[in-house]
């Protein structure tokens, strides 16, 4: 049932992004898809209260208030036009009528826009048995062929583990950085910029970033079958240095990414003043009340 509710948020989404940017209706339908979407994300801290992971749990109800709140101001959107930046800090309804190609980033629907694209690269692979089974595979395939290449003697234990010195390693769809791509992939294809900058933008991120997984894997792979840190090999490969390589590369990914494409840093800044300026009017709203 909740995968239902998930894929029908998504295809609001995909929709709204899709209607011409001087109709209203797009607003009520993304509006409408972040409302389901957070009955998505308001169901996962059950799961996570089971397995008594509470980071995750305050992670997901904070990400399922956030859906709520820009299903709340894109539907205020859908009656008073869209909210945009006048001045970089200023906030203003463009009514709908007046809108031009020249007009100031339309904040939420670049959102809307960049959470459907993702959604829809990053969720078939989590969702869908075959596609999560070929990713998988097709990288613990690769990160052995090339530790063999390199003379280590690791195997195919199964189709989703890799045995080095009788230390078994198993790949799960985290493994693959299909997240790290849907999100570069939602956020580079959400923007109105010629293919000049949008092809640069994800030639340094969407192939770097697989390269950069398979390294990391087969470093963890390699520490964990040659004991480098002892009894902790695996803990201390994975859970601490490659996590902080991952973060590093993120970020200068991240920052390349935002020189080709600048739209993305305006579209971040303008989503922060737009999500402050509403929860100031909310809060003083239930005072008032």
């Amino acid at each position: 049932m909740i995968e239902n509710v998930l894929w029908v948020a998504v295809g609001l989404m995909i929709a709204s992004s899709a209607i011409p940017r001087t109709s209203r209706v797009r607003k009520l339908i993304g509006g409408t898809g972040w409302g389901v979407f957070s009955i998505h994300w308001g169901y996962q801290p059950l799961h996570y209260i089971e397995v008594q992971d509470y980071a995750n749990v305050a992670l997901t109800f904070l990400f399922a208030l956030f859906c709520l709140l820009v299903a709340y101001i894109m539907l205020r959107e859908y009656r008073k036009g869209p909210l945009v930046l006048k001045n970089n800090r200023e906030v203003m309804h463009l009514p709908v009528s007046s809108q031009t190609e020249g007009d100031p980033l339309d904040i939420t629907s670049m959102l809307t826009s960049a959470s459907a694209l993702g959604a829809l690269v990053y969720f078939p692979f989590a969702n869908f048995s075959f596609l999560n089974t070929w990713i998988i595979g097709n990288v613990t395939s690769q990160v052995t062929w090339v530790l063999q290449y390199f003379g280590f003697p690791a195997y195919m234990k199964a189709w989703n583990m890799i045995t080095l010195n009788g230390y078994t390693v198993e790949i799960i769809l985290a493994c693959t950085a299909i997240e790290s791509i849907a999100l570069f992939m939602g956020l580079i294809g959400s923007v109105r910029a010629p293919l000049t900058r949008l092809v640069p933008a994800f030639v340094v991120s969407v192939p770097v970033i697989y390269v950069l997984n398979l390294i990391r894997d087969i470093f963890v792979v390699v520490a964990y079958g040659e004991q480098w840190f002892g009894n902790d090999s695996f803990v201390i490969a994975h859970n601490y240095i490659a996590k902080a390589g991952s973060g590093i590369a993120l970020f200068l990914i991240s920052y390349a990414v935002l020189k080709i494409l600048p739209e993305l840093l305006a579209m971040i800044d303008g989503l922060w003043v737009i999500l402050s300026e509403e929860l100031k009017y909310l809060l003083h709203r239930f005072a008032r009340d």
